[in-house]
């Protein structure tokens, strides 16, 4: 086999960033925007010593999870991986993929509890964030590269996004101001940021520029108004002048209105800044945190919250909790957390800005016991040495451990065992329908 052969695959499998899986010869190929059950003609565009990366040519046997692609940008964006595939079957990819990672990398053979599904699987995310092309137009970046597929609308976004994106390129057309390119990194436009409150309907928009100041700002502020109405509470630019493909800088300055909006979320009122973590999926959210306090049994129990943002997971347990304590490394964030406890009367919570680890070395120096302690890392799990600290330094009842990606909770599960804590159950939670993406939500009890 070599580039450019096209050859005959079965589909029999799916990798963990959803592309399908074949095999000619003895030798793996992974094809994207296939789906288990195809029977596919394949070009064959690179080949390893013992895999190949093709794409299809040719669907000659359609598999029966097939359905039909509703999204002109979903072969060439880098969002969706799923549209092809009915979401029954993407519901059973993912429970499969989360299921496989704790049982191979974990060493662990407990299979997970039934996934919960997305009660949407369209226009449910509330945050979006737009790289612009050279021609004014927003949309995303193809998959493993920066070039921007245009995009002017998107299935995974309320239409009020499409209608302020589809203002600002109008805007930016209108007085000549330059999309930034990353390459000679030159141009002040960098993203369009967008978040909106579901349950108060708040609207925040916030223009990412290689400067200190947006031309023409009023006329910006008027154009957005005149799409979003009353429900635009914040317009903020934020400065990021560094050669980096981060998205965001360090400095926000309001424009217009507030410097937050608001949403509710298990009854709590949380303020949201462009530097807020928030997820994405609201509805989900609330179904992962309740799983969360069903694992945690945090009734009159001290909860220790890792990684804790904005203290979403930890105040929509404050009520039952005898108390929280939450550790954020993002300063924003952690004001964020305090003044959210403020607002709703929680006087139970306190909050610390550092590092995970270093709060947990510190906690334990303070003698501090929690009987509870959630940890909601980045993708790249914890380290071992907090899970160390968590599991014999803190020695709580039980861990509930947050995972956004499952073979790092793998990796953590196979150490916390090694450390004592026995996982019971675990629960993916699908808050990123139609993409590779899955939450899955576990828990441990000391032995």
């Amino acid at each position: 086999m070599k580039k450019n052969d096209i050859v005959k695959i079965d589909i029999i499998d799916m990798t963990v960033d959803g592309s399908g899986v074949g095999k000619y010869e003895g030798m793996a190929v992974f094809v994207p925007l296939t789906a288990v059950g195809d029977t596919a003609s394949v070009r064959i565009l690179k080949v390893k010593k013992s895999y190949a990366y093709g794409k299809v040519e040719e669907i000659l046997i359609p598999s029966n999870a097939r359905i039909e692609n509703d999204c002109a940008s979903f072969k060439s964006c880098g969002g969706c991986v799923y549209r092809h595939i009915s979401y029954e079957k993407e519901c059973e990819i993912k429970q499969n993929k989360v299921y496989s990672a704790i049982k191979r990398i974990g060493g662990i053979d407990l299979e997970p509890k039934e996934i919960i599904p997305s009660n949407r699987i369209s226009h449910y995310r509330n945050k979006e964030q737009l790289p612009v092309s050279v021609s004014g137009k927003f949309g995303f970046f193809a998959k493993h590269s920066h070039r921007v597929i245009e995009c002017e609308s998107c299935k995974l976004q309320p239409e009020i996004f499409d209608k302020i994106s589809g203002s600002v390129s109008e805007f930016l057309t209108l007085y000549n101001i330059k999309p930034y390119n990353e390459e000679n990194h030159t141009g002040l436009f960098r993203h369009l940021y967008i978040r909106i409150a579901e349950k108060t309907g708040e609207i925040l928009v916030c223009a990412v520029i290689n400067g200190n100041s947006l031309p023409f700002a009023d006329e910006f502020i008027k154009a957005l108004k005149a799409v979003c109405g009353e429900n635009l509470k914040s317009v903020q630019i934020n400065k990021n002048k560094e050669k980096t493909n981060v998205i965001l800088g360090k400095e926000c300055e309001v424009l217009y209105g507030e410097k937050y909006i608001t949403d509710i979320l298990c009854g709590v009122k949380v303020r949201i800044s462009p530097l807020s973590f928030y997820q994405v999926n609201r509805d989900m959210a609330e179904c992962l945190y309740e799983k969360a306090a069903e694992y945690a049994e945090c009734e009159n129990k001290n909860v220790l919250d890792l990684y804790c943002g904005a203290g979403t997971i930890g105040l929509s347990m404050a009520k039952r909790a005898k108390s929280i304590v939450g550790v954020e490394i993002i300063p924003e964030a952690v004001e964020d957390a305090k003044f959210n406890a403020k607002n709703n009367g929680i006087e139970n919570a306190r909050f610390i800005c550092a590092d995970a680890a270093a709060a947990a070395d510190m906690l334990a120096k303070e003698s501090y016991q929690p009987d509870v302690v959630i940890v909601d890392p980045p993708r790249k799990g914890c380290d071992e040495a907090l899970l160390e600290t968590i599991a014999k330094g803190f020695s709580p009842e039980r861990v509930v451990y947050v995972s956004c990606d499952s073979a790092t909770l793998a990796r953590d599960a196979k150490i916390l065992e090694e450390k004592g804590y026995k996982l019971i159950e675990y629960t993916p939670v699908d808050l990123f329908p139609r993409t590779a993406h899955c939450e899955t939500i576990a828990y441990f009890i000391s032995e």
